[in-house]
Order: structure tokens, then C-alpha cells, then sequence
């Protein structure tokens, strides 16, 4: 009995602060929706949305526990459905093999890859194919002086065009996936000049403006700091160097280059003071007009105005719905910073993409702005004067970089397979500039672009960015600055997010049971075992795990994919450096032998890997991109050896094995019963 009354008065000291955990449950029903290999049956996502219906009708008559629990049970079954009609919603044509030739369009978006190469998101497709995708990606490379991009130009060059690759491993980040949620039906790129066939249009819509707010503030700032300012307001990144952004990475500081939490919080918390600020300086309006709320109005549509100006990522969506739930709550006089804002704003925004559960984005906001209200909702509270209140300001700050920094660093090592050792320091040392003058200076800059006063603003923003510059290129010079860390297991995150969301939401001494799911995500991370064999889907690459680290096949091609393994494996080699490793033996041109347990690894690549003659046993395994069943008959008459060709890998993405006395355990990417995925 003293059990069930311990349980009952935990219980009812939890009412009140329920509601959060209907985003989770939510959240949960959406993460369950990309669980399984085969795509669940239009039927199934009906029943979930009917169910989670009633549910929520039914928990209006089931009391006080029997309630909250139907509730739950309610917004998974949401949560479910809600991300599977998305998933048909959004569904567009994805290419079916490689194709080559013209390719025109018009450019929606830009960016660079990983080497560098300007990126264009081209919608408007046309190709001499018969499928048409809504999108195509395109990387230019080589000589690209005939075009200067912008926004709403159309477009034409001749390339190579493929549908989004799978994942480089099994069971790592889909990009078929990601791809098939930004309805982009295939990805490639041209060596040809880039040609304009039709100029951006004249009127003055969002990408135009975007456009020109561009190119005006990189004319005011031709350095490095005009690319990062557009970037901030802007929302282009095609003109950030590499090492630049790989200097805010190394630092802890690429999250102030994502249009996200901080700078709508920033520009929504300028806009509002300022509108307050100005509207309180007139007596008669501030005693007859609730001036609170009109600021919050304003508000909401200058957040809105960014939104659609900074091109409206998935980012920049979530922020704004976060904002703008703390603004509707000021006008309802509600608590604008709460766990129930936060929650609302959570729903929301997996209500218009579920499929934003599965990324680093969403969890790291979420976690950083979840474990900051929990924080200061546990500080005392008091007015504070005179040298006390600048000294509760300052340790202010350093106190919500440190709780912000511990929220996302398990979810920062996880994705990113990174630790940022000086990354507090960094952010102490810029974060605070950021929103004192750069993003104030900024918004100042463009009030004034209309009247051409904008230089004074823009100069002292520049100034701040080349701060922030300094500081990221010092802190990621620093010894020891980035430590990798070992990709873990798929249990490892969702169970330090249920950790840490007990502690944030959870009432009273129960909340120290989350040491028990943290401690358990701890110790499966510290064992986790990565692949010793590792295939790409393409065939191009493969892996072994040595003592001294992964050996790659060869030290040049799929270089993603080998940065990518390379990085969860926590190591910081080059694909030259883990290619040098000894394994492989180089017997001809695009061959490479190498042992792998008693198996004898042969992989060939390219046309004249083809043309290699072998024998074929049951101890040879055959590697290669390119199709195999036309060229086994002349080199290995008795095909006995197990082949992974074009075909194969096709058909079941990358490849992961592990050696064993008797026979390899082998996983792949099987995921072929997926909407996104059945275009391989």
C-alpha cells in the first residue's frame, strides 16, 4: 500500500506539468513512422489518424489517470499518421538511372558542396528524359565566368544527373530521404559553363529581393564578412569560403551561420523592444493603447518578413514558429518562456514536418531551448542592483552558454562525430556580439538600403563579424580543439533524450530516475563496435578495419563517402592517409587485393578494373562499379566467387560485414520498401 501511495502522490504532483509530454509522444509517433523497412499501408495511416481521434475525445471522460494516458497514447497515433501523409503528400518524380545531357531550369537556391563547388537548387526542370523531377541539384564545376547566379534566373548546362544516393552505411543518414521531403529528383553536376537563357524576373518578389540584398551587402563588405553577412540575413551561403566554415565548426560557432532560434529571437526581441521602447515615449498612446501587445503583433510580422526573406528553410521555419508561439502568448497574456511554449511550438512544427524529428536541427534546438527554461526555472529570482545586476548579467551569459552547450553536445558528437573542447570559450567570446551588434547593425543596415545610408550600419557590423571570424580561426588553431568521437548505435540518442527530458519536465525526487536511461546510453556508446567491412552503394569504395584504423580501397574517389566513415569511425585521417594504410596491395590499374579474415577481397573499378582476369573461388569476394554479369563468363568461367557489382549493390544499397570463423554477418541498406527509396 505505501508503494501504490507513493505512486499516487507522484503521480498527482505531476498535474499541471503534463502537457509537454504530448509533444513527446507526438515526436515519438512521428520517429516510429521511419522505423521500418517497408513503407505501412495507406489503411494503417488512416486507422492512426482516426484512432488518435478518438483518443483525444475519448480522454475528456477518463479521469485523472486513465486521461493523460489516452492522451499519450492519442499523439503517437498522430504523431504516426501525420508523418506518412506528409510522406505522400510531398511525393514527386525521382529519376530512375543516369542521365546525361541539357539540363535547364531556374535557380531557387544556392549553396556549396563539401569541396567547395557552387551548388544550384534548379526548379522548372527541363531534361531530354522522360521523367521530369520538380527539382534537380546541380554542382558547377571547372570554368564558370559566363554566369553570375542569382535568384530567379533560368538556366541551362549539360550534366550528369542521378537519384539521391542512399545511405554511405547501413543505418546512417538517409539521403534518399531527405532528398525525397525537398522534393529533389535527382542530383549531379557539370563541368560545361553554366549558360543564362532567361534573366531573373524584374518585379520585386522574395527571391529578387533576396537577391539584391545579396549583392549589396557583399559590395559593402568585399571581404570574407560580406559573404557571412548575407548569409545572416540573407540566408545565401554560396559565398562562404571552405576553411571558413570549417573554422565555426571546429569552434563551435556554425550554429551563428544557421538562419535559426538565435537570430529570429534576436530580430523578433529587437523589433519588439524597439517598437515597445518607441510607442511608451508617447504618453497618451501608452496609457490608452496595451502597447505590450502591439509590439508582439509587429513582432510576429517582422519574423515573418525574415522568414521569407532568409529563404525559409526548415531551420528557419522551426525558429519562427517558436517565436511566434512566444509572441501569442504575450497576447494572450500568457508565459512567453515555458515548457508549454516550447511544447506547442515542438507540435507544430513536426505537424508541418514530421520528418524534422530525424534531424540534428530539431533535436539540438529543441534540447538547447528545453534545458534553458528548466534551468532558470530553478534559479532564485530577485531584483538585483547596482554592480550586482551586471555581475548576475554576465554569469547570465555564461551560465546559458554552459547549459546550452551540455544540452547539444551528445547530439552534436552523434551527428557530427565531434567534441568541440574550447567551444564554451568560443562561444563566450562571440555569441554575446552577436546579438549586441552584429544582428542589431545589420537590421539597422537594411532599414536604410531603401535611402542609401546603409554604409555606416553595414561597417559596424562587419566589424563584429571579423570578431567573430578571429575568434573561430583562433579557437580552432587551439591544440586539442576537436576531439572525434565514434558514431553510436541508433538506442544511443533516443535514450539520452529520454534521459534528459525527464530531468527537464519531471516533478519532484522522481526526476532522478533519468540517471538510469543516461547511464545505460553512456555505457552502449562506450562499446559500441563499428563495421570491420564496409561496401558503398555505388561499388567505388571499400573499408576495412585495421589496428591502425580503416584502409580504404583507394585514395581518391567517393571522397563524401570516405569522409563520412572515416568520421564515424572517430578518425581524423584523409582518404589518402587511411588509403597509405597496409592492406590493400595495388596489383593493377583499378585494382586492389586485400585479406579479410579468410576471405579474399578483390575489388575492381572502373573499365579497366573490369578487364582484370582472376580466378574465382569461394574465398574472393568481387567488388565493382560497374556490371559484372557480362564480363564473369570470360575472366571466372566457374562464377563461384560472392560478387558485389553495380546490379547488386543497386538493389541493397551500402554494405556492412563482420568477420567470423564460420560465415561474415552481413547488413545493408534495405530500405528499398520506402516511398523514397523505391526509385533505385
Amino acid at each position: 500500500m505505501r508503494v501504490l501511495a507513493w505512486i499516487n502522490n507522484e503521480w498527482l504532483e505531476q498535474r499541471g506539468h503534463l502537457f509537454p509530454w504530448a509533444a513527446v509522444c507526438f515526436g515519438l509517433g512521428c520517429g516510429a513512422y521511419f522505423l521500418p523497412r517497408a513503407e505501412p499501408a495507406i489503411w494503417l495511416l488512416w486507422a492512426c489518424l482516426g484512432l488518435g481521434l478518438a483518443g483525444l475525445c475519448a480522454a475528456r471522460f477518463g479521469g485523472l489517470y486513465m486521461g493523460p494516458l489516452l492522451v499519450g497514447l492519442a499523439c503517437v497515433l498522430l504523431g504516426f499518421g501525420s508523418a506518412g501523409w506528409r510522406t505522400h503528400r510531398v511525393a514527386a518524380p525521382v529519376m530512375q538511372g543516369h542521365y546525361y545531357g541539357p539540363i535547364e531550369g531556374r535557380i531557387v537556391d544556392m549553396d556549396r558542396s563539401g569541396s567547395g563547388a557552387l551548388r544550384l537548387l534548379l526548379d522548372q526542370v527541363v531534361l531530354d528524359a522522360a521523367i521530369q523531377p520538380i527539382r534537380v541539384r546541380v554542382s558547377l564545376h571547372g570554368r564558370q565566368d559566363w554566369l553570375t547566379p542569382a535568384y530567379g534566373q533560368v538556366v541551362m548546362m549539360t550534366g550528369h544527373l542521378s537519384p539521391p544516393s542512399g545511405a554511405v552505411e547501413p543505418g546512417g543518414f538517409d539521403f534518399r530521404r531527405h532528398a525525397w521531403f525537398r522534393q529533389i529528383g535527382g542530383i549531379g553536376y557539370t563541368r560545361t559553363p553554366a549558360l543564362l537563357l532567361g534573366p531573373a524576373p524584374d518585379r520585386l518578389g522574395v527571391g529578387r529581393v533576396r537577391s539584391l540584398l545579396s549583392q549589396r551587402l557583399r559590395a559593402a563588405m568585399p571581404d570574407v564578412s560580406g559573404g557571412v553577412a548575407a548569409a545572416l540575413l540573407a540566408g545565401d551561403r554560396a559565398y562562404l569560403p571552405a576553411e571558413v566554415v570549417q573554422n565555426l565548426r571546429d569552434s563551435n560557432l556554425a550554429h551563428l551561420l544557421a538562419i535559426s532560434g538565435l537570430h529570429m529571437g534576436l530580430l523578433a526581441g529587437l523589433v519588439f523592444a524597439a517598437v515597445r521602447f518607441g510607442l511608451a515615449a508617447m504618453p497618451w498612446v501608452a496609457l490608452h493603447w496595451p502597447i505590450k501587445k502591439l509590439a508582439a503583433v509587429v513582432a510576429l510580422v517582422g519574423g515573418a518578413g525574415y522568414l521569407a526573406l532568409s529563404g525559409g528553410s526548415i531551420a528557419t521555419q522551426r525558429a519562427y514558429v517558436m517565436v511566434a508561439v512566444a509572441l501569442l502568448a504575450l497576447l494572450f497574456d500568457r508565459k512567453a518562456f515555458s515548457l508549454r511554449s516550447v511544447a506547442l511550438a515542438a507540435m507544430v512544427v513536426l505537424a508541418l514536418a514530421p520528418e524534422a524529428v530525424t534531424g540534428p536541427g530539431f533535436q539540438m534546438s529543441f534540447a538547447a531551448t528545453t534545458a534553458l527554461i528548466a534551468a532558470f526555472g530553478v534559479l532564485p529570482k530577485g531584483q538585483r542592483i547596482g554592480w550586482r545586476k551586471w555581475l548576475f548579467a554576465c554569469l547570465t551569459v555564461v551560465f546559458s552558454s554552459a547549459v546550452a552547450g551540455l544540452a547539444t553536445a551528445p547530439f552534436a558528437a552523434a551527428h557530427f562525430n565531434r567534441i568541440t573542447d574550447y567551444g564554451l570559450l568560443a562561444n563566450l567570446l562571440a555569441t554575446p556580439l552577436m546579438g549586441t551588434v552584429v544582428i542589431p547593425a545589420g537590421l539597422a543596415g537594411v532599414c536604410l538600403m531603401p535611402f542609401g545610408l546603409e554604409a555606416l550600419p553595414l561597417w559596424v557590423m562587419g566589424q563584429g563579424i571579423a570578431w567573430i571570424l578571429w575568434v573561430a580561426d583562433f579557437v580552432a588553431g587551439l591544440e586539442g580543439a576537436v576531439t572525434p568521437v565514434v558514431a553510436p548505435s541508433p538506442s544511443v540518442l533516443p535514450l539520452i533524450a529520454a534521459g534528459g527530458l525527464w530531468v527537464c519536465v519531471i516533478k519532484g525526487r522522481l526526476r532522478f530516475a533519468a540517471v538510469l536511461p543516461l547511464f545505460v546510453a553512456i555505457g552502449l556508446w562506450s562499446q559500441t563496435q563499428r563495421p570491420e567491412l564496409l561496401i558503398s552503394d555505388d561499388g567505388k569504395l571499400v573499408g576495412v578495419q585495421t589496428p591502425e584504423g580503416r584502409a580504404l580501397s583507394f585514395p581518391k574517389g567517393a571522397g563524401f563517402v570516405a569522409e563520412v566513415w572515416l568520421e564515424n569511425d572517430g578518425d581524423m585521417a584523409t582518404q589518402a592517409e587511411a588509403a597509405s594504410r597496409p592492406l590493400w596491395q595495388a596489383v593493377a590499374d583499378g585494382v586492389g587485393i586485400a585479406q579479410f579474415g579468410t576471405t579474399t577481397l578483390l575489388h575492381l573499378r572502373g573499365k579497366r578494373g573490369v578487364a582484370y582476369r582472376f580466378d574465382c573461388s569461394e574465398e574472393i569476394w568481387v567488388i565493382s562499379d560497374q556490371f559484372l554479369g557480362e564480363h564473369l563468363d570470360v575472366v571466372a568461367p566457374n562464377a563461384a566467387c560472392r560478387v558485389f557489382d553495380r546490379r547488386s549493390l543497386f538493389k541493397t544499397g551500402a554494405v556492412a560485414a563482420r568477420a567470423s570463423d564460420s560465415r561474415p554477418e552481413f547488413a545493408s541498406d534495405r530500405t528499398g520498401g520506402r516511398l523514397w527509396a523505391r526509385a533505385r
